[in-house]
């Protein structure tokens, strides 16, 4: 029996082997380019990490490049996770424009930050020397460099993963880095690959968000990408709240990216920022049925546009598939309202799309549970869960009868205003993503559903539920068999 693919259509998935951390994408020659760690030996049982590029115009077509940075390409090992640069002013001595790159290698198991640049475009790279622009000071971890230009006083500026605190550092020239400051947590775990971007809200104010990823399940909290919104002045970050939020309520968004939006004509707009995430973590990171069938290991999940907006609290960021997307969708099914009092399976059965929908119910009578099955088997007994419960108030995804890397569902508070929400669920080959209402709550999961579990029910249980507008639009973004 010829084993049938379970390659994403429109996520990013690497040709073979592995992957695991995105590296922030730059904007370069009117794309732009990503990078990922890649391990060409994967397969064999080898291990180690290479950089690996990408080049995108509506992040979601990535088209491959091929390696930039190999595996051991100097003394000092492979290069594991860190930040690119387009050094315009050429303040490193690689001249104008270089692409310079800090990355974590690891001689003799010291994490340091490395110096590479490219004067090729990104193509290809060379070390910037052999001892590291930041050594290690004695501690285990210390790791995933992120630099940024910190334009309001000219120079460069790095929060590096130092355990359960982020070391904060300055550079004229990003060979030489003093620190100047730290950010500390020790309640959500290791933290790993920080982020620190300025950001326009829906109301015109400036903020700053720090962001890392970490794990916070031991007090109930996801394992994806926690940030802060705050004021940053140099040196330091200083939180609007103690408590972080999450870009991601689910299982599977770990060492998450963002990068800066331009428009057409080039120009970086504050206004709208992109993220995307690793579809794994590392409590289970080869459990995937994709090496058999297909022979590798390694999704993204989609690309999202982020947006800061003014909410009760504070601020938080919102999350959107990428405008993108829409240009890959090859059927759109419009299936208007459809009253629920039980169970409802649509006509529609697809493997990969994206649907949306209005979920109301009457305030006076909630359900005690609403919402959707999909990836669902014909018999019904495999299926993920997108179930809202408490009077619109929770909202559980539940992977657990399907076929997943390790079961579970997760939870996360929502808002039901005037007793309804909005809903749209991306489904695709390995994954399905679910952004509740204004999207400052998703949940994405890695789930490896078999082909015939195309089908997609829509429940109430307690009280009849009108799902509003419910239009399921078939998505396909890859090469056409022509090209």
């Amino acid at each position: 029996m010829t084993a049938v693919s379970q390659r994403p259509w429109f996520h990013l998935s690497v040709p073979d082997n592995w992957k695991n951390d995105p590296q922030r994408p730059i904007f370069l020659d009117g794309e732009y380019h990503y990078f990922y760690l890649y391990n060409a030996d994967y397969l064999a049982g080898g291990s180690g990490t290479a950089w690996r590029r990408a080049t995108t115009r509506d992040h979601v077509v990535f088209r491959d490049e091929g390696v930039a940075i190999p595996k051991n390409s100097d003394a000092n090992g492979d290069c594991w996770s860190g930040s690119l640069v387009v050094d315009e002013n050429g303040t490193a001595g690689f001249g104008p424009g270089a692409v310079v790159a800090l990355v974590t290698q690891a001689p003799d198991g010291v994490q340091g930050q490395y110096l590479w640049f490219s004067v090729d475009g990104a193509r290809s790279f060379s070390p910037g020397g052999t001892d590291p622009a930041l050594p290690n000071p004695g501690v285990p971890d210390f790791r995933d460099p992120k630099v940024i230009w910190d334009a309001d006083r000219e120079r460069w500026f790095m929060i590096n993963a130092e355990g359960r605190e982020l070391g904060f550092y300055t550079s004229p020239d990003l060979h030489r880095w003093a620190r100047v400051g730290r950010f500390a947590r020790d309640d959500i775990g290791l933290l790993e690959c920080p982020d620190l971007f300025r950001i326009l809200a829906d109301d015109g104010t400036s903020h700053w968000v720090l962001g890392t990823s970490a794990n916070g399940t031991h007090r109930g909290l996801p394992p994806t990408y926690a940030y802060w919104t705050g004021a940053f002045d140099g040196v330091s970050f200083a939180p609007d709240h103690d408590e972080p939020r999450w870009l991601d309520y689910g299982f599977d968004f770990y060492g998450a990216v963002t990068y800066a939006h331009h428009d057409d004509s080039g120009r970086e707009d504050l206004r709208l920022r992109h993220a995307l995430g690793w579809a794994n973590f590392w409590d289970y990171p080869h459990n995937t049925p994709t090496l058999v069938t297909d022979g590798y290991n390694g999704d993204d999940m989609i690309v999202r546009d982020l947006t800061l907006r003014r909410v009760a609290d504070g601020y938080a960021l919102a999350s959107a598939p990428t405008a993108g997307l829409a240009a890959h969708v090859t059927a759109t099914h419009r299936l208007g309202d459809i009253d629920v009092a039980h169970a409802v399976d649509l006509d529609v059965r697809a493997l990969a799309y994206d649907l949306s929908c209005e979920v109301r119910w009457s305030p006076a009578d909630p359900p005690a549970a609403v919402g959707l099955e999909v990836c669902r088997a014909p018999g019904g007994g495999r299926r993920v869960g997108v179930e809202i419960t408490d009077a619109g108030t929770s909202l559980i995804i539940d992977r657990r009868e399907t076929i997943s890397p390790a079961g579970g569902r997760t939870t996360s508070r929502i808002d039901a205003p005037d007793a309804r929400v909005s809903l749209r669920v991306l489904v695709d080959r390995t994954s399905v993503e679910v952004f509740v209402g204004d999207g400052t709550v998703v949940h994405s999961h890695r789930v490896f559903p078999l082909a015939a579990d195309d089908g997609i029910r829509l429940f109430s249980r307690g009280a009849p539920t009108v799902f509003g507008d419910v239009v399921v639009r078939e998505v396909d973004a890859r090469p056409s068999p022509s090209r």
